[in-house]
């Protein structure tokens, strides 16, 4: 093979996995599984404590193509985003700080909404994401910021913050995090086990609420 051929064949190459990286595909955030979510999650967890922004990024980009069916392309945006905004609010220690985690929290939500039927108020869901983040570094019980984790869930799916399922999934996941809190610098990989097995329990329920009809 000559330079020219193989020139030509490593162009058509970066062609075919560009197409494939950006090409669309029918994202649908209600897609997930409740096992698989929570099992990302809870690595997701561990990466954000332990400061591995890495691992952190590819969990969350296998969480948008594997759980929400997002393309190459848009999973890497949507982790970008996320991981953005976490690098951003982690060394906070204020309302007022945490703002610079909004603009990437807005970008995260913009990018979800593309697989919901009719989109949904990224801002307002970004807005809730931030409140419960910095809630819960108030010491606000996880009954309370619970209930913002399941408002969010109720924009994201168009469904009634009041839904019984919506709200035991966000106050589980809330429950879950509080478990974690309350064990710090102590936490053994059995309670990261009871936490992956809380964060089922938690999705389960997010999956009956956006299973049904609006």
């Amino acid at each position: 093979m000559n330079r020219r051929t193989a020139i030509l064949a490593l162009a058509l190459v970066s062609v075919a996995i560009g197409a494939y990286a950006a090409w669309p595909r029918h994202a649908d955030l209600r897609g997930f599984e409740p096992a698989d979510i929570a099992r990302l999650e809870t690595a997701m967890w561990r990466d954000y404590y332990d400061k591995r922004y890495p691992a952190l990024l590819f969990h969350l980009y296998q969480l948008s193509r594997t759980q929400f069916g997002f393309s190459p392309l848009d999973s890497l945006r949507i982790a970008l985003a996320a991981a953005q905004a976490t690098k951003a609010f982690q060394p906070t220690r204020s309302r007022e700080a945490a703002e610079a985690a909004l603009p990437p929290l807005v970008t995260y939500y913009r990018l979800l909404a593309s697989a919901t039927p009719g989109g949904f108020d990224v801002e307002e869901a970004a807005r809730l994401e931030l409140d419960w983040w910095q809630a819960r570094r108030e010491a606000v019980g996880p009954g309370q910021y619970g209930v913002t984790v399941a408002r969010v869930a109720a924009i994201t799916y168009g469904k009634r913050a009041d839904d019984p399922s919506l709200v035991i999934s966000g106050i589980g996941r809330a429950e879950a995090m509080a478990y974690r809190d309350a064990r710090g610098q102590t936490m053994t990989d059995p309670d990261w086990s009871e936490i992956e097995c809380r964060l089922r329990r938690a999705y389960r329920s997010l999956k009956a609420a956006v299973a049904e009809g609006p």
